[in-house]
């Protein structure tokens, strides 16, 4: 088997970073370091990433990303895009977004190695709320409106469960909930009338956006993990 196959089989990374972390000359094979990604492995060597063996169980990380729009909620894609994936490429292990964005939304997006957490923050019972910020069509945005997005409004899969909205700006509204349904903060929008122009995801959980930038990202402290955890 190929390193860069053999590193992506063991969960380093994709086989793509796997490529570019071996070319760096952050591998070697039994202490020598490797930066032919082609070199051939037979699985009995001592294969180690920045001194670090593989096949260790690796530390348990989540990160923070700032998903600039175009940019795909996917480990990887078909059709060549870049994924949230590939905005954190020093996280040395494969790593697995938390939920989705589309495409064409921004914002907050949690990523992950720790399947646990990542079911836990995803699975409906738990209800962890999600904030986004709208920006509408059909301005100014009424409190009729806002007061049926609070209410919850009939959509083509059910009626939406109460949600916490607010108008920030006449053009503006702020919309947290707690489901998950495929572009759900659109459609809701749209059904009162406000079609979304932009949307960017503020907060997830306890965790805010803050000042990261556009393609920005970082991980998480265990202090933040076990907020996640609790919340």
């Amino acid at each position: 088997m190929r390193l860069a196959k053999n590193l992506a089989h063991s969960g380093v990374a994709s086989r793509r970073a796997a490529e570019t972390m071996i070319a760096a000359g952050r591998v070697t094979i039994d202490g020598a370091t490797v930066t032919d990604p082609a070199r051939d492995v037979t699985g009995a060597e001592t294969i180690a990433v920045d001194g670090e063996p593989v096949g260790a169980a690796p530390r348990r990380v989540v990160y923070a990303l700032h998903k600039p729009a175009g940019v795909v909620s996917t480990a990887r894609d078909t059709h060549g895009r870049p994924t949230v994936v590939d905005l954190v490429p020093e996280a040395r292990t494969r790593l697995y977004p938390v939920g989705r964005l589309d495409a064409d939304t921004t914002g907050l997006i949690l990523l992950t190695n720790d399947g646990a957490l990542a079911d836990h923050l995803t699975h409906p019972r738990y209800e962890v709320p999600k904030t986004y910020r709208a920006k509408v069509a059909n301005p100014p945005v009424g409190e009729r409106a806002v007061q049926r997005l609070r209410d919850g409004v009939a959509l083509d899969d059910g009626p939406t469960a109460p949600a916490r909205a607010r108008r920030v700006r006449p053009d503006v509204i702020e919309l947290t909930i707690r489901e998950g349904r495929k572009r759900q903060v659109r459609r809701m929008c749209e059904a009162v009338g406000h079609p979304v122009v932009s949307l960017e995801r503020i907060a997830f959980g306890p965790l805010r956006l803050g000042g990261l930038g556009p393609g920005e990202h970082r991980q998480l402290t265990p202090a933040e993990i076990e907020r996640l955890r609790r919340g």
